[in-house]
C-alpha cells in the first residue's frame, strides 16, 4: 500500500528537496563575485590589510560551519523528522542570507556567514529524505537531483551575486535607498526571497519520511556520537588500501579546486597596471556562470560518452590534470583578450571538474563493492573529508595571497594558482595506486 502513494507524494517531495539543495548553493555561490569587494570596503574602513586573508576566513566560515552541524542536524531529525528540519534550514537562510547584506563590519559579516552554514547543514537530511522514500531502484536516479540541483545552484548563484551587486550605480530605481547604503545586500535578499518560497512550498507539499513511532532509541545518535564516529570512520577508511588511496585522491583535488574559490577574484578585481584583469562583481558573476554551465553541460552530454570510452578509472587522472592545467593558466590571461583566455582557463576547470565529481564517486562504489566495505560508511568518509578540504582550502588561498602578492615573479599572485596545480598533480599521481576493475572496462571498441 505504501508503495502506491510513493510516485504522488515523491514527485511533490522531490521538488521541494531539489529547490533546498538548489538554495544551499545559490547561499554558498552568490557571494562569490562580490566577497572580495565587500571586505575591501570593510578592510579599508577598519583599517586593515589582510584583504585575502579575510576572503579566505569568511568562505571557510561557512563551510566549517556546515561540516560541525551536519551531524547535529542528521540526528535531529532521527529524533523529530525530517521535515522539520529542513524547513528549520529554510527559515535559518531567509534570515541569515539577509543579514549577511546588511555587513558592516568584518566580524558582522564572518557571524552571518557562519550562521548561514549553520542552517545550511542540512543537504544530509535531503538526502536521508530521499533514502527514506526511494525504492532501490529509484535511489541512484533521484540522488542524481542533488547533483544537478548542485550544478544549477552554483551556476545561479554567482551570476545573481554578480547581476544584483550594487544596483543603485546601474538602475535609478535604487539610488537613495538602502540598497544604495548596502551596495550588496540586494543578491542576499533574492536569496532570501528564494529560501522563503521554499519554506512555503515545503510547508505545502512536503510530508514526513519517517515513521517516528518506529525509531527506537538505539537509531537516535547524539551530535557527540556523530562526531566522534564520523572521525574514526574516516581516519579507519584512510588507512583501508585502495579506498584510502581514492579518497586522497578526491581530497586533494577538493582542497586544489576550493583553493580557487578565495583567489579567483582577488585575481580578477586587481587592476590591469598590478597585473589583474580589473573585472566588476558583475564580470564575476558572468565568469563563475559560465564555469557552472560547463559542468552542466559536462555531467549532462560528456560524461556518458567518455564513460564508455574511457572507462571510470581512466577519466580520474585526466579530469585531475585538466582541472589543474586550468587552474595554472587562470592568472597567465591576457587583460586585452580577457573574456577569450578566460573563456579557455574556465572550460578547461569546469569540464575536468564535471568529469571528476560523478567519475570519483563511481569509482569509489566500485571499489566498496569490490572489496566488501559498507557503502554508507565508504561515502560519510569521503563526503566528511571532502568537507575538511572545502574548509581549509579557502582559508589556503587566501593566506598564500596575503603571503606573496606583493612579491615577485614566481612567489606574487601566481603562486596560490600554483599551489592549484601542484595539488591536483598530486592527487594525480595517486591515482597510478588505484586498481582497475573488469567491470569498468572501455566500450567493446576501445579494444
Amino acid at each position: 500500500m505504501e508503495h502506491e502513494h510513493e510516485p504522488s507524494t515523491g514527485k511533490a517531495a522531490l521538488f521541494v528537496l531539489f529547490m533546498v539543495t538548489m538554495i544551499d548553493m545559490i547561499g554558498f555561490g552568490i557571494i562569490i563575485p562580490f566577497l572580495t569587494y565587500l571586505v575591501k570596503d570593510l578592510a579599508e574602513a577598519e583599517g586593515i590589510v589582510q584583504i585575502g586573508l579575510w576572503v579566505g576566513l569568511l568562505m571557510t566560515s561557512y563551510s566549517a560551519a556546515q561540516f560541525l552541524f551536519s551531524p547535529f542536524w542528521g540526528a535531529l531529525s532521527d529524533r523529530i523528522g525530517r521535515r522539520p528540519v529542513l524547513m528549520i534550514g529554510l527559515v535559518g537562510n531567509t534570515v541569515f542570507f539577509t543579514a549577511f547584506g546588511f555587513s558592516n563590519t568584518l566580524m558582522f559579516a564572518f557571524g552571518a556567514r557562519f550562521f548561514a552554514g549553520v542552517f545550511n547543514g542540512n543537504i544530509a537530511v535531503a538526502r536521508a529524505y530521499i533514502g527514506d522514500v526511494s525504492a532501490p531502484h529509484q535511489l541512484a536516479t533521484r540522488m542524481g537531483l542533488i547533483g544537478a540541483a548542485f550544478g544549477l545552484g552554483f551556476t545561479i548563484g554567482p551570476f545573481l551575486g554578480g547581476e544584483f551587486s550594487s544596483p543603485a550605480q546601474r538602475w535609478d530605481l535604487f539610488v537613495g535607498t538602502v540598497f544604495e547604503t548596502y551596495p550588496y545586500l540586494l543578491p542576499c535578499v533574492v536569496a532570501s526571497l528564494l529560501s522563503a518560497g521554499s519554506f512555503i512550498l515545503a510547508l505545502r507539499y512536503l510530508p514526513e519520511s519517517l515513521d517516528l513511532s518506529e525509531q527506537s532509541e538505539h537509531t537516535r545518535r547524539s551530535w557527540g556520537d556523530e562526531m566522534k564516529g564520523m572521525f574514526s570512520n574516516s581516519l579507519s577508511m584512510l588507512r583501508k588500501g585502495s579506498i584510502g588511496a581514492m579518497i586522497w585522491v578526491t581530497m586533494l583535488f577538493t582542497l586544489g579546486f576550493t583553493v580557487m574559490h578565495a583567489v579567483f577574484i582577488l585575481y580578477t578585481e586587481m587592476d590591469v597596471l598590478s597585473g589583474g584583469l580589473g573585472f566588476s562583481e558583475k564580470d564575476n558573476g558572468r565568469v563563475f556562470a559560465m564555469i557552472g554551465l560547463f559542468g552542466i553541460l559536462t555531467q549532462g552530454v560528456l560524461i556518458g560518452p567518455l564513460t564508455r570510452r574511457f572507462g571510470t578509472r581512466r577519466l580520474i587522472p585526466y579530469a585531475a590534470i585538466t582541472t589543474g592545467l586550468g587552474l595554472v593558466l587562470v592568472p597567465y590571461t591576457e587583460s586585452s583578450s580577457a573574456w577569450i583566455g578566460l573563456l579557455f582557463v574556465c572550460s578547461l576547470i569546469a569540464i575536468g571538474n564535471g568529469v571528476f565529481q560523478p567519475a570519483s564517486s563511481t569509482y569509489l562504489t566500485q571499489i566498496a563493492r569490490h572489496e566488501g566495505y559498507e557503502l554508507g560508511l565508504v561515502m560519510g568518509a569521503q563526503e566528511s573529508l571532502g568537507a575538511f578540504a572545502r574548509i581549509l582550502g579557502p582559508l589556503t588561498g587566501g593566506i598564500v595571497w596575503e603571503l606573496t602578492v606583493r612579491g615577485s615573479f614566481p612567489w606574487d599572485y601566481h603562486t596560490a594558482f600554483h599551489l592549484c596545480g601542484f595539488l591536483m598533480l598530486i592527487s594525480m599521481i595517486l591515482t597510478w595506486r588505484l586498481p582497475h576493475f573488469k567491470t569498468d572496462s572501455a566500450s567493446k571498441s576501445d579494444e
